[in-house]
């Protein structure tokens, strides 16, 4: 397996998506007649500042720049296999190119690189934000699931790059009502999530990467459910892929905004760990949330 295969390690997420499509809704407000996904170019509202991003099997259709500062990523999943996306600042001048050379190589990911967040995986043909404070650089869009074969989806095209240029207006960070701090290996979860509407604002202060993936479980599972059917992957999954907050470094942090229904989900973090390769969630990064 390839060594970035699992460097977000959604192959548990991507598997949910496998459980009842009916809660999950299709977009199409921003799809062609054809069929087509909208041409890059009119994917960026600077009114908004919002950059809408399109997912198929196995590319990205996104805007090639926006400005610096505060951008809303609103990701919609048009492929039949589940995807998300995981925005890389690049520095020293490196190129998309150099990552997709960097990525073939055995060894840690490359110093240059920053994983910066960005809407976590929902279910196919649903869809998922994340907001980020963006500097000016060089970025990458990648999706690292690799679900069904093992091979990582960028590795079959699903990287686009991305230019932030430098702005006089930066906008300003949503409100949020809830706080996700990540640790190793914990969630702290600051603010009331009840059935609604709420705008989550995701933290990693812990010393390795981590990452939110929201599950909303099945009736009467449990996030330990989850953890014993990914060490396996056997029979039906436990739950649906909602979305959340793709890997944040230390230091990192993003909001995402998100409907609650009144029931059971978890958040879990499927980062493998540097130690020991082992995904966070067998190091008991997981947790139940009811919402009523």
């Amino acid at each position: 397996m390839h060594r970035y295969s699992s460097l977000i390690a959604l192959a548990g997420a991507a598997m949910l998506a496998a459980c009842s499509q009916k809660e999950a809704v299709k977009d199409t407000t921003s799809v062609s007649q054809s069929g087509a996904p909208a041409a890059a170019t009119s994917m960026y509202d600077p009114a908004t500042r919002t950059a809408t991003v399109h997912a198929k099997d196995f590319a990205f259709v996104a805007p090639d720049t926006i400005p610096a500062g505060w951008t809303t990523f609103r990701f919609l999943n048009d492929g039949p296999s589940l995807h998300h996306l995981q925005l890389a600042r690049l520095d020293s001048g490196k190129t998309m190119a150099d990552l997709a050379a960097a990525l073939k190589n055995p060894g840690p990911p490359p110093a240059w690189m920053t994983l910066v967040g960005g809407p976590n995986a929902p279910n196919p043909t649903a869809e998922s934000n994340g907001t980020l404070n963006l500097e000016a650089g060089n970025y990458v869009m990648l999706c690292f699931v690799d679900v069904p074969d093992h091979v990582p989806h960028f590795a079959k095209g699903m990287m686009h790059a991305l230019t932030v240029t430098s702005a006089a207006a930066t906008g300003a960070e949503p409100t949020a009502d809830a706080t996700v701090t990540l640790a190793d290996y914990t969630f702290k979860v600051t603010g009331a999530l009840a059935a609604g509407r709420h705008t989550i604002k995701v933290e990693n202060k812990g010393p390795q990467p981590h990452e939110v993936e929201l599950v909303r479980l099945a009736p009467g599972k449990t996030t330990k459910d989850v953890v014993a059917w990914a060490a396996k992957f056997d029979g039906p999954p436990p739950g649906d892929a909602i979305g959340g907050m793709a890997v944040l470094a230390t230091g990192r942090s993003g909001t995402f905004t998100v409907d609650l229904t009144a029931g059971n989900y978890g958040f879990i973090c499927f980062v493998p760990d540097a130690k020991d390769g082992k995904p966070h969630l067998a190091h008991g990064m997981v947790q139940d949330v009811k919402v009523d």
